[in-house]
């Protein structure tokens, strides 16, 4: 599995909301405690041992992850893998994540690592979807419109939605700003319907008043 592939399918992973609580759950703990311990290079660490190891050893990732061998195996197979270069404090985080059965949780564990970063910076990532890929122009306007309204530096993730037809769509955190023309066409139509309904029924009041003409 490819490094782009693994992430991208935690991002997927990640929109369960059942699967981001327990993944930031083990997150902000792995974090803080390499604060504590004074353990800076953690999430460097993280990330090459999903990379280096997981990523290039197929046969591994499978033990890993799987359901084929049981806890305490699992444990093992880390320390014969890893056991000699890796740190006390990132060995105990994996002998954690096995004895708990949660080993398949990191590379969404990772994902939410990063966020935790990106707020600590300043930054938040957003949601882009629109009609057409954006310009350059473009992200730069979204950018300092979100700057200025938020206070974060925006990381754009954009995707194209040929359906919105124009505008765009923004994602910030679980809200969502629909300034799409498809969203606006959406609108309009259900004001005409609205208004033909009252149309409808103020006619029908009129023609059933008896003083109606």
């Amino acid at each position: 599995m490819s490094d782009a592939l693994m992430d991208s399918r935690a991002q997927r992973a990640l929109e369960e909301p059942g699967v981001l609580a327990v993944a930031t759950l083990y997150a902000q703990s792995f974090v803080s405690g390499a604060e504590k311990v004074g353990e800076q290079d953690a999430a460097e660490t993280l990330s090459s041992f999903l990379d280096d190891v997981v990523a290039q050893q197929p046969e591994f990732r499978e033990l890993l992850f799987g359901d084929f061998v049981n806890r305490s195996r699992k444990a093992d197979l880390i320390n014969r893998v890893i056991g000699s270069s890796s740190s006390e404090y990132f060995m105990n985080f994996l002998r954690v994540l096995a004895r708990h059965e949660r080993l398949s949780l990191l590379p969404e564990i990772r994902e939410v690592v990063k966020r935790i970063q990106e707020r600590a910076q300043g930054q938040q990532r957003v949601g882009v979807r629109a009609a057409s890929p954006l310009s350059d122009e473009a992200r730069e306007q979204i950018r300092v419109s979100l700057r200025a309204q938020f206070g974060f530096e925006a990381i754009l993730e954009e995707s194209v939605d040929a359906e919105l037809l124009g505008g765009i769509v923004l994602q910030v955190g679980d809200t969502v700003y629909d300034s799409s023309l498809r969203s606006r066409l959406k609108m309009l139509q259900g004001r005409l319907v609205e208004r033909a309904f009252n149309e409808i029924q103020i006619g029908r009041d009129r023609f059933s008043h008896p003083d109606g003409d």
